[in-house]
């Protein structure tokens, strides 16, 4: 455990990004507590102590590194390459953050140059990129942005000297053990084998035919809400599976079926096992379930 003066250096780098994980991060609730934690040495937004220019230099190491889009080697910053920028800035620091989707995956940015872009360690779920061989070192937090509750978990337990556990993909086993099903207010519905009738219904579950992937998408969104507040599946959106490798697919609202059936089923269950209960659960009809839980129309 660090004391709570030890202060790790911090730089935030950029490779090909929206921004998006910058933007969720600054929604943190506690953000000033945690950058008090570190001396923030280069963010593109934030209060730092260097210039982009003095970084690109490469003259001096951090504690953490934490890469938000997704690695291009040829792409420059201040005219370094980000091959050069993430070789010397990797190898000088204790712990690197892939932060969001495209940084832990290659993400959308991959799938449109998937030649070039990749994650930092792995491209899908393929060990791949500059550090593909410091699996273990890189905290991939996916998500489509990050979540800010798990950035700031990840930096405050660094900041307090605490391990993070990972998973084979590198994401922390706290945050992404759980699926994005869970907690999912929608879960009798999903049971019960009740569809919702339209997007942004309180009522019906959206897994059968809007393209719902939170029973195969492993996330804490419905755990850990986003502002404290809402999810994806609250709202009445179907989950996108954006903290898993393969994202992002095509028509994120159908679901592929086979003769009616999902193609694919809730992770860790068969087939079979699927089948039967969904038989059982179509066999009787919950009236509660089919009504409006508040008839505003």
């Amino acid at each position: 455990m660090h004391s709570r003066l030890y202060k790790p250096t911090l730089i935030w780098l950029q490779g090909v990004t929206c921004n998006g994980n910058t933007h969720s991060f600054l929604n943190l609730p506690y953000l000033p507590q945690l950058l008090e934690r570190f001396e923030v040495l280069y963010h593109p937004l934030l209060p730092c102590t260097q210039s982009l220019a003095e970084i690109a230099r490469c003259k001096r190491g951090c504690n953490v590194l934490v890469f938000e889009g997704a690695f291009d080697p040829e792409m420059e910053r201040a005219g370094t390459t980000l091959k050069q920028l993430v070789g010397h800035y990797a190898g000088e620091a204790g712990h690197i953050i892939a932060a969001g989707s495209c940084a832990s995956f290659g993400g959308i940015f991959k799938a449109s140059a998937p030649e070039r872009n990749s994650g930092l360690a792995f491209s899908g779920e393929h060990p791949d990129g500059p550090l593909r061989g410091r699996v273990g070192k890189v905290i991939n937090l996916s998500g489509c942005p990050v979540h800010p509750e798990w950035l700031g978990y990840a930096l405050m337990s660094i900041a307090d000297g605490r391990p993070v556990a990972v998973d084979d993909l590198g994401r922390p086993t706290a945050l992404y053990r759980h699926m994005a099903h869970d907690g999912c207010l929608r879960n009798e519905y999903f049971e019960w084998k009740v569809d919702v009738e339209q997007f942004g219904r309180k009522e019906g579950c959206l897994f059968y035919e809007h393209g719902c992937r939170g029973p195969l998408t492993h996330a804490s969104c419905n755990r850990t809400l986003w502002n404290g507040v809402s999810s994806k599946m609250r709202v009445g959106t179907p989950c996108f599976g954006c903290t898993e490798p393969d994202f992002p697919r095509r028509n994120l609202f159908e679901t592929k079926t086979n003769m009616s059936i999902p193609e694919e089923v809730p992770v860790g269950v068969s087939k079979r096992a699927y089948l039967t209960m969904t038989g059982i659960a179509k066999s009787f009809k919950i009236k509660r379930l089919e009504e409006r839980l508040i008839d505003d129309d």
